[in-house]
Parts: structure tokens; C-alpha cells; sequence
């Protein structure tokens, strides 16, 4: 037996796993790293974190990035040089995490490595006949495996597309194995750069969960921010958003977006809710020329009502339920007071409280992914595929 495919396999046998869970949003605040520790597959999934830190990105790496990304036309050569890049650069930041942990790199048996989102194309946004859906994330597993010397899957979402889904989100798959409850029926918000739910009923039936996309969380506003705002990455606790007024008008034309009235579940990106989204509801509301402070005001409600729109159309009436949220969202004070304020009976409950760092929350979920693919035999289910992922994800780069 090669020797890679003998160690894979010890692995697999293991009673407990060390893997080291990337993720790294469409934001590009940084790199989320945790650190899990696994037993367990399937329902008998059982995950504690035991380190975790998001590395900032610098500004090189953002400019570099932001060079290709969410863009129909890019330099291919930079694409090209990108890719074994940043695969490079997430390795050389995993051994930068496990020397200030003080953990040595051979006790971590896997590495689950999102990679960089560059371009997300579902066929409802790029609407030609021809072609299916498609998504492409940069960062390549073999340069991350050879640099840190850990076994690394990565490159989950292709699976997904594969088999009929639009490769996002998957949180479903994470969320169901780790959140599901007997008694109490939950959503897992995440208000990430783009905002998803995964709607999970307290009668525990996969084919009853929920996971979809909502429209913009964070990602309007962060660009927005970082156009006229010098040195500025997002609207820090809101100071801004809170000293503007919300203009009715605009806001009423950035919820005629065709995508808000297609059904669940569905995926989008900042390929739809970009700048020119915010330019062309301007335009078409007929708004005289805002202050920063207003538009940033009417873009935080924006994102806030289609959350809550969303969730009203998937909760049946009456029924009682918890949300559990996380992603850089929930540290806008305004973007969550909103939401508290159009959900007035709904208990919001911190993260912690089911023993995960809602920050660490992403990167946990796709050590899952790895873990499932390690150890998980899949489940048995009737629903739609393209809601629910039911299959082994992730290609296995070796170190040597």
C-alpha cells in the first residue's frame, strides 16, 4: 500500500483527530484557523475547539486578490500565479498559529482548507443555456500540504455543483450533524459577507432542514466602505451607518432584486451585490446624491429586512424558534438591533452557548466536511440533493 494511502487510512482509524479547519470569506478580513479536535462521525459527531485565531490579511493580500476577485474579466496569468500563492501564503500562517499554540505539526492529522472564493456562478445569475452551475476558489491544496506538511483537503464545493447543487452554502451539512436538537427548533444565521441560514426542526429530519442564501450581509456595506472611507474596512460598531437616516426610496429599490423572489434554497455572491447594484438602485429610485452616512444607514437596513424577510418565509406561523448567529454580522451593533427589533418574540442566543466561537464557526464546519470524509458513511435520505449535501467532499493533497 503506498505509504500516503497507509497514513490516510491510520487516520481514519483513529479514535480521535486532530484537523485544522481554513476559511476564508468573501470579505477578506483574514484567515478564520481552528483547531478541532474530533471524535466520532456522523450524529455521533463530537467537536471541541481547541485553539483558534483569525490571521489578518495584510493589505498586499487583499489588493492581490481583490485584482481577480468577483470579476467576469482578470489578468489569467495573476489568477494562475495566484492560486499556488495563497495556498503557500494559508500554510505558512497554519505554521505561524501552531508554533504560537505550541503544537507540534505532527500531531495534526488533516488539514479541511476552503480556500478563496474568486468567482461564484450559479446558471440563475450567469443565465447561459449551455453551461451549469460553477464556483472557483483559489489556494491550492498541494502547495498548503507541501508547505506545512499535513495531509490537506480542500476544493469542497466542486462535489456539490457535481452532483446537482450550486456549491453553496454548505453549512447544512455541518450544522445538522452538530446543532440538530430533539426540543428546540434553531437557525444557524450566518451574516458573513453574503447572509445564509440553516433552518433545523426540532423533529431532527434531515429532509426537513433548510440551507440557503439570503442576499447581502456585510458585503454591500464593506465595499462601500472601503470605495470613500480611506483606510477603512467596514463600518466599525456601526459609526457610521448610525449617524445617517434610512432614504425609503433607495431602500425600496434595492429589494426589487429579481434573486430575493426566487425560492429556497439558492446561493449568490458579490458578483450581484456589488457597487454597481448600489449605483443602479440609485439611479433607478431617482435619489438625490446621499451623504455616506445615509446610504450606509439604508444599505445596513437593507441587509437587515431581507434577513428577516427570508426568515418569515421559511418559519411557519407561530412557530417558536431560536437563532444561534455568527460571521463578521454580529459585530454590527445596528445590523443586529435591527433584527431584534423585527423579530421582537425570536430569542437570539450566543454561540458559545453549543460550545462553538461564532467567529471560529466557518472553519469548524468545513473540519466537519473532512471529518465526514474521513469517517462518515453518509445518510440515507429522500430530499433534493441540491439541498442537501450527501456525499464525501474535498480532494486529498499529499505532503510528500
Amino acid at each position: 500500500m503506498n505509504k500516503n494511502i497507509e497514513q490516510l487510512y491510520s487516520i481514519a482509524q483513529k479514535e480521535e483527530r486532530l484537523i485544522i479547519g481554513l476559511m476564508s470569506g468573501t470579505s477578506l478580513d483574514g484567515l478564520d484557523i481552528a483547531l478541532c479536535r474530533f471524535s466520532g462521525a456522523g450524529k455521533e459527531t463530537k467537536v471541541a475547539v481547541l485553539q483558534f485565531e483569525t490571521v489578518t490579511y495584510s493589505a498586499e493580500f487583499k489588493g492581490l486578490v481583490r485584482e481577480v476577485f468577483s470579476k467576469q474579466q482578470v489578468d489569467l496569468e495573476k489568477l494562475c500565479l495566484l492560486n499556488g500563492w495563497i495556498g503557500r501564503q494559508h500554510g505558512m500562517m497554519i505554521n505561524e498559529c501552531l508554533n504560537q499554540w505550541k503544537i507540534d505539526k505532527n500531531t495534526v492529522d488533516i488539514i479541511a482548507s476552503h480556500g478563496q472564493t474568486i468567482y461564484h456562478a450559479p446558471k440563475r445569475l450567469h443565465q447561459q443555456a449551455q453551461f451549469d452551475n460553477a464556483t472557483l476558489q483559489i489556494g491550492d491544496g498541494d502547495h498548503l500540504a507541501v508547505e506545512t506538511g499535513i495531509i490537506t483537503l480542500s476544493d469542497f464545493r466542486q462535489k456539490h455543483i457535481a452532483t446537482g447543487g450550486e456549491g453553496a452554502p454548505l453549512a447544512i451539512y455541518g450544522d445538522y450533524l452538530l446543532f440538530t436538537h430533539p426540543t428546540e427548533t434553531r437557525v444557524m444565521l450566518n451574516i458573513g459577507g453574503i447572509a445564509n441560514f440553516t433552518y433545523l426542526p426540532a423533529n431532527g429530519h434531515l429532509d426537513d432542514a433548510l440551507c440557503t442564501d439570503i442576499g447581502a450581509g456585510n458585503t454591500l456595506m464593506d465595499a462601500y466602505i472601503r470605495k470613500y472611507f480611506l483606510n477603512k474596512y467596514y463600518d466599525e460598531e456601526a459609526n457610521i451607518a448610525k449617524q445617517g437616516k434610512v432614504n425609503e426610496a433607495l431602500l425600496a429599490k434595492l429589494k426589487e432584486e429579481p434573486f430575493f423572489a426566487q425560492a429556497f434554497p439558492k446561493s449568490t455572491g458579490p458578483e450581484l451585490f456589488n457597487l454597481d447594484y448600489i449605483e443602479k438602485a440609485k439611479a433607478s429610485a431617482g435619489v438625490k446624491p446621499l451623504s455616506h452616512y445615509d446610504l450606509m444607514a439604508t444599505l445596513n437596513q437593507f441587509s437587515a429586512d431581507m434577513i428577516v424577510d427570508a426568515l418569515n418565509r421559511t418559519i411557519k406561523p407561530k412557530e417558536v424558534y431560536t437563532i444561534y448567529a455568527s460571521g463578521g454580522g454580529i459585530h454590527n451593533p445596528l445590523l443586529m438591533e435591527h433584527l431584534q427589533t423585527q423579530l421582537p418574540v425570536v430569542q437570539f442566543r450566543d454561540l458559545r452557548d453549543l460550545g462553538i466561537n461564532p467567529d471560529a464557526k466557518e472553519a469548524v464546519l468545513f473540519a466537519v466536511l473532512t471529518n465526514e470524509t474521513l469517517c462518515g458513511n453518509g445518510y440515507s435520505s429522500e430530499g433534493n440533493q441540491s439541498t442537501i449535501p450527501q456525499i464525501s467532499m474535498g480532494k486529498i493533497s499529499f505532503p510528500s
